[in-house]
């Protein structure tokens, strides 16, 4: 089964990315190299909180600010070799990460029993990933009898039931989520489901035609491991078993949309409408009892459906027996891990050398039990005192009250909706460092040599809660993100912002810092998650967290042609030869940057009170703001991980998230002096405009 909670898109899975893995494979990675370089840029963050070494000034702020900003550090920076990125974001992860051994490794003698229980747990996670003699030793033992189930299958409606059980595939991505229109309970959703590749476009796009030939040479290789008959007509059949899903599968925009996604019925009105057998589906995922549910992509399910009934069940076979190992994969003998890692990392990534497995094994166990983890990581690192809570709340105020004078402002939306916009507005939760209380893993067990029977046992155990969800009202203190999460998240469903204490640090945050820096990073960061509550799919949900239809027809139309001409812009971007950003797709965090660049930038000219800022090194304050912006960017990718992000990704490339945005900013202009003709220009009235 797969889980689908948003966090700011990526969710968990981009953090966990950050890390250079992923929830399922552990995938992408760092290296002792990248870490000496991330020091490196902490240290010369200069004396106000922007590090002046890495701007290019040999550019013209006008027609490259991306460059202007961090051109030196750009041409500079160095990818380790056992990773795809190098970036703000991933210096901070690296940080988190060399902690988190730490913990791993000493554990915890605080006071609290459950505390130092959880800390066992984890240890114990810890050293059965790194005793590698043993991993070797086992081989693939450890899911023989996983291969043994799959063997005696002999339906398509006995694989039904296993695909949703761990390491298993399933055509359908199966979850338990806020329900959308009814906000104080919980709910089943199906959606689409059943890739091997990131999306549907390496199916279907020719510009992908060598991923996809090394996906079906990667497959081989994996059922030829495990001796599976005639592994190269296998590989081929289940290429075409996918190609004919992708096919059928809705656009990750078009996936992104709540209203068309939402569509309830009860169980009886899906099996009429998509024929499968959903009660052994359901029953898998210990659902049996289920009446009602809400389908996704209501057109391509039965599509799905009907390619799975007609395929022949030994291809069935053949395709669940190579997901499964490559699910578990990271976790077997070097054969398989080697195989494993050249496909998903260096052939898709662009990673040249696996991690070192303390690396791999601090990833697995943050992706497993990453609260256990954060409730110790608080303690002995954050210290995130009142004190520091009040300089994020001093932050979190004044950009609220710049978003209020803004939707007061706007001209395009009527007095009616501009009021329910107020009102969702001044509903709107934050929270900031940590959860107030920690989950509870009394229930889970771990257990000495057992790796591959712990990774199942902990996503069984997060499955089997979210289940419980199901008979308990709404829990708005639940946290789906860690504490050490560099990461930040607006939910739709519950109408909060979300900021784990590790993305509190510079060059977001840094109480030291000019207060422009600040505002320019962290403010900035805010404001682009209050944002997302009046984006293009946040704009939606209600003031209760309800979808619903609270705009009038009128403004609904404005806020459109609007977004419609941010989406324009983006599309026009060409970061690789014929690939183009996909303006639709990358829409809600285009519309959430600009907005949160606004409201940050008014929040922090409220924040002087009528006074000037000082000028620093001969940049004026809005100069800062909009350098620091550009600094929480920096980042530097492979080739296969840009053209993985163009396809794949709701966030469009960093570049763009700077040049994109300020170039819509009349204050840029006035800053540095933009002029017409220069590259960034945008002439007055084609700027874009939504708050």
């Amino acid at each position: 089964m797969e889980d689908r909670v948003r966090f700011d898109q990526l969710k968990r899975r981009e953090f966990i990315t950050l890390l250079g893995g992923s929830l399922s494979g552990l995938r992408g990675t760092r290296s002792a190299r990248t870490q000496e370089t991330s020091q490196v840029f902490i240290s010369r963050k200069g004396p106000w909180g922007f590090d002046l070494s890495g701007m290019d000034l040999a550019i013209k702020p006008g027609d490259d600010f991306f460059r202007y900003s961090n051109g030196v550090w750009f041409d500079q920076a160095v990818i380790a070799p056992d990773r795809n990125t190098n970036s703000v974001d991933t210096v901070l992860s690296d940080s988190a990460e060399v902690r988190i051994r730490e913990i791993l490794m000493r554990g915890e003698t605080g006071v609290e029993r459950s505390a130092r229980d959880d800390a066992a747990k984890i240890g114990i996670f810890y050293s059965n990933f790194m005793d590698e003699a043993r991993v070797e030793a086992l081989d693939a033992n450890p899911i023989a009898p996983l291969i043994r189930m799959l063997r005696i299958a002999d339906t398509h409606a006995d694989l039904a039931e296993l695909m949703v059980k761990t390491f298993f595939r399933a055509i359908f991505s199966l979850s338990i989520e806020i329900d959308a229109k009814a906000p104080n309970k919980y709910a089943v959703v199906i959606r689409q489901g059943g890739l091997g590749l990131p999306n549907r476009d390496y199916y279907l796009t020719a510009q992908l035609s060598d991923e996809r030939e090394a996906y079906l040479a990667y497959m081989v290789q994996i059922l030829t491991l495990i001796g599976w008959q005639t592994p190269k007509e296998f590989a081929a059949a289940i290429l075409t078993f996918e190609t004919a899903i992708a096919e059928a599968s809705w656009s990750l925009a078009e996936s992104q949309d709540s209203e068309k996604t939402y569509n309830p019925m009860s169980v009886v009105q899906l099996a009429e409408t998509a024929p499968f057998p959903w009660r052994r589906f359901l029953r898998g995922a210990e659902l049996g009892e289920l009446d009602h549910l809400i389908l996704a992509e209501v057109t391509a399910i039965p599509k799905i459906a009907a390619a799975y009934a007609r395929t022949p069940i030994a291809t069935l076979k053949a395709w669940q027996a190579f997901h499964l190992v490559d699910a578990t994969a990271p976790y077997l003998s070097k054969r398989f891990v080697t195989v494993n890692f050249q496909f998903h990392d260096k052939t898709l990534g662009g990673v040249v050398e696996i991690a070192e497995r303390w690396k791999r094994g601090v990833r697995l166990v943050e992706s497993e039990m990453g609260e256990a983890i954060g409730r110790v990581y608080a303690t002995r690192y954050f210290n995130f005192t009142s004190q520091a809570k009040a300089q994020i709340d001093d932050l979190v105020a004044p950009i609220r009250a710049a978003m209020k004078r803004r939707i007061e402002r706007v001209s395009w939306m009527s007095q009616e909706t501009k009021y329910k916009a107020l009102d969702k507005l001044s509903r709107l939760k934050v929270k900031i460092g940590y959860p107030n209380e920690w989950r509870d893993y009394s229930r889970l067990e771990i257990r000495p040599d057992e790796l591959v029977g712990n990774v199942r046992n902990a996503r069984r155990f997060d499955w089997l809660r979210r289940v419980g969800h199901l008979n308990s009202p709404v829990d708005r203190n639940e946290w789906e993100m860690t504490p050490q999460m560099v990461n930040s998240d607006y939910s739709s469903a519950l109408n909060q912002i979300v900021l784990p204490a590790g993305q509190l640090e510079a060059p977001y945050f840094d109480p030291a810092a000019d207060p422009a820096v600040n505002y320019g990073g962290i403010g900035a960061l805010i404001g682009h998650e209050l944002t997302h509550g009046f984006d293009d799919d946040g704009r939606k949900y209600d003031a209760a967290g309800a979808l619903s239809n609270w705009w009038t027809d009128a403004d609904a139309r404005e806020f459109n042609a609007r977004a419609a001409e941010l989406s324009r812009q983006y599309s026009s971007f060409e970061l690789l030869p014929g690939v183009h950003v996909n303006g639709d797709l990358t829409l809600d965090e285009t519309i959430a940057d600009l907005g949160g660049a606004l409201v940050a930038l008014d929040a922090y000219h409220d924040s002087l009170v009528h006074k000037s800022a000082p000028v620093l090194d001969s940049f004026t304050g809005d100069q800062r703001f909009f350098l620091s912006y550009a600094q929480t960017f920096r980042a530097k990718k492979t080739e296969a991980a840009t053209r993985q992000q163009l396809v794949s990704d709701p966030h469009p490339p960093e570049q763009f998230r700077v040049n994109g945005i300020v170039r819509n900013i009349d204050a840029w202009y006035q800053a540095f002096n933009v002029q017409a003709g220069d590259k960034l220009y945008l002439a007055n009235e084609n700027r874009v405009r939504i708050w």
